[in-house]
């Protein structure tokens, strides 16, 4: 027998434990949040169905949400911070997608408030990054011993920046974001037109450092006119008559020397003194190209020079900060505003002006992701790299950021490394406020649940419902089957963990034999098999 005779006999379509992955798991991403509708296409149907005005809507949690699912999503109206410790498997990266259509749901049924959400889970590009710029050459050395939180928070900025600028001027590679909202590009640049003058200004700075889309500074000059500022501070007041004096400014000069000795003949001690004060004017409109082209241009060139340097984690080259900086008010550069240094102050300010700009979108709060720190190229899930790359995050100012939660989904290896620190760092970390799960486990009966639910919404709406205790024989118990899955500890190794008893089953009966249940010794011996291997998993002895 093989595995399409045994689904089909049981009417199921598709097999229900083939996914291993989140992201990748077309069952995992129909079951949404409501079982009642997992047999009937629940992701169109529990988005249509929305709340009355100034209410919840409260639905029962499907299985494949973890039993904390709700501590650390926390309350939306008021973004708050947690930090999940979880296994290989335990369900850190469906907890990461499950945040996402929480999100998107809220942000359909209250437009008004929003959140505003940034995934900072692919660090690949920000590591290779950092690498360059850090200057590490030994394959061997630690590269990210010396990260600091500025470097995350430019990194996140960045990616908040972008989602932003690519609503409002998307291009053929930086499609808009999917919970900016259903509007589309034109309607979001004219209400960002709108916006008051400093929330403007405060889009053009941003965009200015962070935008990684931006490599020449030209999308410079685009914001700048679909927001309709004036460039470079050379517009009113003083840098008008600035800009008339590079003009004109050799012209007075030129007039009296022309005038003193064609027109009028002076001769002697007054044609000196005319020459002198032409000279002294030429001077003059001379020391402003001077100043204008040449030292500004030096003094633009060595803040973008500074602010490319401390941006170790921002992939964005330094034509980019050039071009985009010499579009910034002259007063700008001299206000301390940008980040020239390993201050975090500048940082909170810049948090501060992306929070007003998305406000002026209707969102009220932010809440940054982080997940799948163990998997870029430079980490490989080295236990030392990972605590250098989150352990600079684990400061209660930046986890109690107003309005913005932040959600730290981390490898179980950290939380060994982290019960070794001393108790000064703890309370610079303030661990007891951020709602810390020290291990995403998951139980048998759970993951039960979570299977059967599975296996519902691999069968049409229409079959008869069965449970996954059908598929086995009748001398199988239930609390025999939750406790050969309490064994297998996390959702990926119980996926594996029946995928395996589906197969031994098939390979060890003929079609003609008409056994469609699994006995028991197939059970006894795939759980044996698997617990061992789940064990020697753990112990590092194994690959998966």
């Amino acid at each position: 027998m093989n595995l399409s005779h045994f689904f089909e006999h049981w009417s199921i379509v598709e097999n229900p434990f083939r996914g291993e992955e989140a992201r990748h798991d077309s069952i995992f991403a129909r079951m949404g949040i409501n079982p009642t509708l997992a047999r009937s296409s629940i992701a169109d149907e529990s988005l249509a169905e929305q709340p009355p005005a100034g209410q919840s809507l409260a639905r029962p949690l499907s299985p494949s949400v973890h039993s904390d699912f709700e501590k650390i999503m926390g309350e939306l109206e008021r973004p708050s911070t947690s930090i999940v410790f979880g296994e290989k498997g335990a369900g850190k990266t469906a907890i990461r997608l499950q945040i996402a259509g929480r999100i998107d749901r809220h942000n359909q049924a209250h437009p008004d408030r929003k959140i505003f959400m940034i995934p900072y889970d692919d660090l690949n590009a920000s590591l290779d990054r950092y690498q360059q710029q850090s200057g590490s050459k030994k394959s061997n050395a630690n590269p990210f011993e010396d990260m600091r939180l500025v470097d995350h928070m430019d990194a996140m900025l960045a990616i908040g920046t972008g989602r932003v600028l690519n609503a409002i001027m998307p291009g053929p590679t930086s499609p808009p974001p999917a919970n900016l909202g259903d509007e589309p590009a034109s309607a979001l640049a004219k209400k960002a037109r709108k916006l008051p003058a400093a929330t403007r200004r405060d889009l053009l700075m941003l965009q200015s450092v962070y935008d990684t889309n931006d490599p020449t500074g030209h999308r410079s000059t685009h914001l700048r006119q679909l927001l309709r500022l004036q460039s470079s501070g050379f517009s009113s007041g003083t840098g008008a008559l600035i800009t008339i004096g590079l003009w004109i400014g050799w012209v007075p000069a030129v007039a009296l020397f022309l005038w003193a000795r064609i027109y009028m003949g002076f001769e002697g001690a007054l044609a000196t003194t005319t020459d002198i004060v032409s000279g002294v004017l030429f001077l003059a409109w001379g020391a402003l190209l001077v100043k204008v082209f040449l030292l500004e241009r030096l003094m633009i060139n060595r803040i973008a020079g500074k602010v490319y340097k401390q941006l170790r984690m921002v992939n964005r080259p330094l034509s980019g900060f050039l071009g985009s900086i010499r579009k910034l008010p002259r007063a700008t550069l001299t206000a301390n505003e940008l980040p020239l240094t390993d201050s975090d102050e500048q940082r909170y300010a810049m948090f501060a002006r992306l929070r007003r700009v998305t406000e002026a979108f209707g969102f009220t709060g932010m809440l940054i992701v982080i997940d799948r720190v163990d998997e870029p190229t430079l980490v490989n899930g080295d236990s030392d790299r990972m605590r250098s790359i989150i352990w600079p995050m684990f400061n209660n100012k930046f986890l109690q950021l107003d309005r913005v939660g932040i959600k730290m989904l981390l490898p179980i290896e950290l939380r060994h490394a982290l019960f070794k620190e001393s108790s000064a760092f703890f309370q610079e970390a303030r661990l007891d406020k951020q709602n810390m799960i020290e291990r995403l486990s998951w139980t048998g009966a759970s993951l039960y649940d979570l299977c059967n639910a599975r296996l519902a919404v691999c069968r049409p709406a229409s079959s008869e419902p069965i449970s996954l205790i059908d598929l086995f024989s009748s001398e199988v118990t239930r609390s025999d089957l939750v406790d050969a899955l309490h064994s297998m500890q996390q959702p990926r190794d119980a996926f594996k963990f029946m995928y395996r008893c589906l197969n031994e089953h098939c390979s060890s009966v003929t079609t003609e034999d008409g056994s469609w249940k699994i006995a028991r010794h197939t059970l006894d011996y795939v759980k044996r098999e698997e617990a061992e291997r789940v064990m020697q998993l753990q112990r590092g002895i194994r690959p998966a």
